[in-house]
């Protein structure tokens, strides 16, 4: 299969925001769509951008993302990336593009100086625990905690 990996266009956004629901949905979470192609229009695509998106484009239609940011630590006193979700559509997993991503996230991470990336997912999500594993990533148990402001 065919596939580019590619920075998010504004084109792009209702098929990001279908993705993120489609996420969710497989991560057994909330998802209400209502404003998120403004708010992801901000992260994205303002000239300060707090948000990196990348998409996975199949024959032209966005079938997975990639978003990042990075972030300071405090312990390590340096930088690092964040990867907040990576995410493929069924039809498109198991067959490298996720390897690809993340190969080029840890690019984007050398070029950056970053001491290291992070990222979570779900304890009951099996198959990306192992596919992470499988790259060499090493899972550490916290609890992440989300309070209103």
């Amino acid at each position: 299969m065919k596939y580019v990996i590619r920075p998010c266009e504004e084109k792009d956004l209702p098929a990001l925001v279908q993705l993120c629901a489609d996420h969710a949905a497989y991560e057994r979470a909330e998802y209400d769509p209502e404003g998120k192609a403004e708010g992801l229009r901000e992260a994205i695509f303002r000239p300060n951008k707090r948000l990196n998106c990348w998409i996975v484009d199949i024959e032209g239609k966005a079938e997975g993302f990639a978003s990042f940011t990075f972030d300071f630590s405090t312990w390590d006193a340096a930088p690092f990336l964040y990867m907040d979700c990576l995410y493929l559509n069924e039809n498109c997993r198991s067959m490298g593009i996720g390897a690809d991503i993340m190969e080029r996230i840890r690019k984007v991470a050398r070029e950056k100086n970053c001491v290291n990336i992070q990222w979570q997912t779900p304890e009951f999500n099996a198959r990306a625990i192992k596919f992470y594993v499988g790259l060499g990533g090493i899972g550490k148990q916290k609890m992440r905690f989300f309070l209103k402001p």
